[in-house]
């Protein structure tokens, strides 16, 4: 409905405000008004209001005519509406660049997914590190059309639906008047532009899969599920857009002999009752040779023996772990007759008050001799 108040009044500017004076009243009291920001009851009505007053006084023309006969020079006039409002300098004043109503251009350069593989090592590998070839499937900017879509010696078109804009406006109707629906363009999938004749290596698609053959270095030390980024590896972007990355998780195979708790190396060691109770030198298997270890006499079942710096390196810092070998004493389980004789004419010597803790040994010993 047509306001029945002055326009200059309404705007609050006088007769004789230039075009930029009415420009900024006009934004001021929309900043004000406008029902997304004022909440009061009256505001809608307000703003139309405004709208009115300014949609009249900014055309040259009916600003002339409604100076000479008032309202019934412009009464013939179609009423203005929500959608009369240029609303990306309103939106843009009020909410800043970039609020949803706002023209954009077409689509710009889209990165490239990232991607993840698993690299499975041996075990020494991965203590001491090594470079591993692998083969990963990616998409890579086409090298016949070099990632425009089209067929060499002929170039995309701008797309007539959206005019090379990449998105399409709709109007839809509200209480409060008309807004304006932006969506991408459904004919060129928001590129705006269109490709008549699809390149014949990547049919107009950009990239194409390859499997691309890549090198990667394994730091000494890393662990099972431990993750190395080849930087730029993933797959290509489109329209100029940067490559994704390449995620290679490390597994692990398992050791026949060691065990690994974090940067220590665990080896079972297993020793006859003479060796234990006697001492003894044995050499002991580590990832880089035998290695000799002194036994003292008299070493008991569970007893641990440490090997510095012969461990896993630190992938974050210098230095290494241990090598520790944990002694199991070991009861024959078939004797000759001649080993019988030998172990009761010691059994006599011993002392029948052992510790606890020995009780359990001592029965395996008497269990052989006896031959049970």
């Amino acid at each position: 409905m047509t306001s029945t108040r002055d326009y200059y009044e309404i705007l609050g500017v006088s007769r004789t405000a230039s075009p930029d004076e009415l420009k900024r009243s006009f934004y001021k009291l929309a900043r004000q008004y406008h029902p997304d920001v004022n909440k009061e009851p009256d505001a809608a009505a307000h703003f139309k209001e405004i709208n009115e007053a300014y949609q009249i006084l900014s055309d040259p023309d009916k600003r002339a005519m409604y100076d000479r006969f008032g309202k019934a020079g412009v009464s013939g006039a179609p009423e203005p509406g929500f959608s009369d409002i240029p609303f990306t300098d309103i939106f843009e004043s009020l909410f800043g660049a970039g609020f949803g109503t706002r023209t954009r251009t077409r689509r710009g350069p889209q990165p490239g997914a990232h991607l993840k593989t698993t690299l499975t090592l041996e075990f020494e590998e991965a203590v001491f590190g090594a470079d591993k070839d692998i083969s990963v499937p990616r998409l890579e900017t086409c090298p016949s059309c070099k990632g425009n879509g089209a067929e060499p010696g002929t170039t995309p078109t701008r797309c007539p639906q959206c005019r090379g804009t990449g998105e399409v406006r709709r109007a839809t109707q509200s209480i409060f008047g008309q807004f304006i629906n932006v969506a991408p363009c459904p004919r060129c999938n928001g590129e705006g532009e269109v490709i008549n004749m699809p390149c014949h290596e990547c049919g107009g698609q950009k990239r194409v899969q390859v499997m691309r053959k890549l090198v990667v270095k394994v730091p000494a030390g890393v662990d099972e599920g431990t993750q190395i980024r080849l930087q730029g590896e993933g797959e290509s972007g489109t329209s100029g857009g940067p490559s994704g990355h390449l995620y290679v998780q490390i597994a692990i195979k398992p050791h026949p002999h060691f065990k690994r708790d974090n940067q220590d190396l665990l080896y079972d060691l297993s020793l006859n009752i003479a060796q234990a109770a006697l001492g003894a030198e044995v050499q002991v298997p580590t990832l880089e040779g035998d290695d000799l270890l002194k036994i003292p006499a008299g070493t008991q079942h569970g007893k641990t023996f440490r090997l510095k710096g012969k461990g896993v390196p630190n992938l974050k810092r210098s230095g290494r772990g241990d090598f520790i070998v944990t002694v199991h004493v070991t009861v024959p389980t078939h004797l000759s007759e001649k080993q019988k004789a030998l172990l009761r004419e010691f059994a006599r010597t011993l002392d029948n008050s052992a510790p606890n803790e020995d009780k359990n040994f001592l029965d395996q010993i008497k269990d052989a001799i006896m031959g049970s």
